[in-house]
């Protein structure tokens, strides 16, 4: 019986091994990506960004009330996936009531091609 219970609590041990490094093999490279929005000169608080790579998961910052942002791959990852990537505006539930122009919306122009290390990327934001 001690035996059996050996050999239960042994493979029970492999099999959330490979669980936990299958998760740490599942993750990207990231960069971490933080800077400023604008708009007409002034910073644009209470919107959302989001990174989205050619594949795979998208990155999410919130700005703050000074413009300023920081990207996020998951809650507790700060980071985007290496390589480019379209960079979209959107709205935040708490944010200004204004329309964000296409091109930094919902048909964004705006690129970016995450490196290692550290990445600004400021967004300066035109009305017209």
């Amino acid at each position: 019986m001690t035996r059996m219970m050996s050999v239960a609590t042994l493979t029970a041990m492999v099999v959330i091994g490979v669980g936990c490094s299958e998760r740490a093999s599942d993750m990207p490279e990231l960069g971490q990506v933080h800077g400023t929005v604008t708009l007409d000169g002034k910073p644009l608080p209470g919107v959302n960004l989001y990174f989205e790579p050619e594949k795979g998961r998208s990155s999410m910052a919130q700005v703050n009330t000074d413009g300023v942002y920081e990207a996020l791959y998951l809650i507790d990852e700060k980071g985007v996936k290496l390589g480019p990537c379209t960079v979209r505006v959107e709205r935040g539930i708490h944010g200004p009531a204004l329309v964000i122009p296409a091109k930094y919306g919902s048909q964004s122009e705006l690129k970016l091609d995450v490196k290692q290390g550290g990445n600004t990327f400021d967004i300066e934001m035109k009305s017209k």
